[in-house]
């Protein structure tokens, strides 16, 4: 065991040290945008909390564009209390089969969403999607709740500096190594069947603020070797004392990662991801700057800068620059005499403006805004959603891979062990994904729009032109496409001939040729 836990902590060291040449990079982007997170360096600090960290920030540009993007990610990606999933038949089915398993993948991804409703998503992804526009790296951890919760998920936003990540050789993210602090009660709440020896116990009792270093390892299992998988081992680790003194709390398999690494866009070679707020960091440095220089250029507005002949009496230390002051001067001095300032045009504003509209153009602000016209017609809404997919479509590619669909899969894979779903296997060729969100949906948008436009141009042929449509078919594809609920959508042989749709005048309809 020691040695296993000697290997372990070799290997994380040496991803923790391919991160520290991250760390500045990030400090600086926190710093400048999203001041109120954690600090980002793996040296664990514990006296920070509630601190200010916003002491040298002059401009909220920067800031108040990270909130606006990540509230768009959530609501675009993952949108709270709306269907932003689904399950559908794979494409190995045939039709008849397909509209058979429907219903049933319907209730199966009810499931889900209740559990995600009722859990602490909404709230830990959308710090992630904080940390992912700032950093461009964010995890999130999925934890099993216990049995008899309201729900079976648990979720949690892991800081940067707890996390070390290894990319495999295919781009994927399957290694992730997790250092934090935990007490005696966080040890036992996390790991309540931890076997702690009896010197540590006592010495953490004795002292309630005592931590232990706690490391969590998450490697992919060779398949070769009986299956596939992640094996987790977390354990106390002493560095003083090495594997001697440490000791393992948890050990296990599981079928997906517990945690979800996920990054905004990366660059060939790299392993943690680059955001837009470092792609716009000169800028909003710069504005930063500038606003700092207005305001003392303000201050010197307001007070002034003065100058006195020195005769003696005059004393600069009782000068109180106020409203309604009086200051006494010799008979025959000049006192005080203000300076005059070589000019008054103010460069500076014209130069901020430009860098704001630069920073909100990098962190999508001016473009994913809310629309100030609430009544818009429905070629307008399919223009916005074109624009938004557009805008998002590279970092909407990136994101469905590395977090929705492993966060969906650990969520299905979660409930079936549980018994809560039915056991299939979601292997893409029987049962498939299908993501349900505004994003997901633009191209759905476009896919109805051309249809629409086609039975648009054979309605101006006639009749004849329209029998080539078959109409039951296209609903049920227009259904499908809508994310229209399965139990909605009648089965072609439930439809008996009377009731197929009329195309004209006359009863025909899409059996008649």
């Amino acid at each position: 065991m020691e040695q296993q836990l000697e290997k372990l902590v070799r290997r994380y060291q040496k991803a923790a040290e391919r991160k520290q040449y991250w760390e500045p990079h990030w400090k600086e982007c926190y710093e400048y945008a999203f001041p109120l997170r954690e600090n980002v360096s793996s040296e664990l600090y514990g006296g920070d909390y509630g601190a200010k960290k916003n002491l040298c920030l002059y401009d909220g540009t920067a800031p108040d564009a990270v909130d606006q993007l990540a509230s768009s990610l959530l609501s675009e990606l993952t949108p709270p209390w709306a269907k932003w999933f689904g399950l559908k038949p794979g494409s190995e089915l045939k039709p008849q089969e397909q509209e058979q398993i429907a219903p049933t993948l319907e209730n199966t991804s009810e499931i889900m969403l209740q559990n995600f409703e009722h859990s602490n998503f909404a709230v830990e992804i959308h710090q992630c999607y904080l940390d992912l526009v700032t950093a461009g790296t964010a995890c999130l951890m999925f934890e099993e709740a216990p049995i008899g919760s309201a729900t079976a998920f648990h979720f949690y936003a892991v800081p940067l500096r707890e996390i070390a990540i290894e990319e495999s050789a295919d781009g994927k993210i399957d290694t992730t190594f997790r250092c934090s602090k935990l007490n005696l009660d966080g040890i036992r709440t996390r790991f309540p069947e931890a076997q702690i020896p009896g010197s540590l116990a006592d010495r953490c009792r004795e002292d309630r603020d005592y931590q232990l270093k706690v490391i969590e390892a998450v490697l992919p299992r060779n398949c070769n070797a009986g299956g596939c998988g992640y094996s987790y081992t977390a354990f106390a680790w002493d560095e003083n004392g090495g594997a001697q003194d440490s000791f393992i709390l948890r050990e296990g398999v599981f079928e997906t990662s517990p945690f979800i690494n996920f990054r905004w866009l990366k660059a060939p070679g790299e392993i943690y991801g680059r955001s837009p707020v470092m792609k716009a960091l000169p800028d909003i440095k710069t504005a930063n700057k500038v606003v700092e220089l207005i305001l003392k250029n303000a201050s010197i507005s307001v007070t002034g800068i003065w100058q006195a002949d020195d005769d003696g009496i005059l004393n600069p230390d009782n000068i109180k620059l106020i409203p309604g002051a009086i200051i006494p001067k010799a008979v025959g001095s000049k006192g005080l005499t203000p300076l005059a300032a070589p000019g008054d045009f103010d460069l500076s504003q014209l130069i901020l403006n430009d860098l704001r509209q630069r920073i909100n153009h990098a962190l999508l602000a001016d473009r994913l805004a809310q629309i100030d016209t609430p009544n818009m017609t429905a070629t307008e809404v399919l223009e916005r959603s074109a624009e938004i997919a557009r805008i998002l479509g590279a970092a909407f590619g990136r994101l469905q891979s590395e977090l929705l669909t492993p966060l969906l899969k650990r969520a299905f894979y979660i409930l079936r062990r549980r018994g809560d779903i039915l056991n299939f296997d979601l292997d893409g060729k029987i049962v498939d994904l299908q993501y349900k969100s505004p994003l997901a949906l633009a191209q759905s948008r476009k896919d109805i729009g051309n249809v629409t436009e086609w039975v648009k141009m054979l309605s101006s042929f006639g009749a004849d032109a329209l029998a080539a449509v078959d109409v039951s078919e296209a609903s049920r594809w227009l259904g499908r496409t809508l994310c229209v609920p399965a139990n909605l959508i009648r089965e072609a042989e439930e439809m008996l001939p009377t009731e197929q749709p009329a195309l004209a005048e006359g009863g025909e309809n899409a059996a008649g040729m």
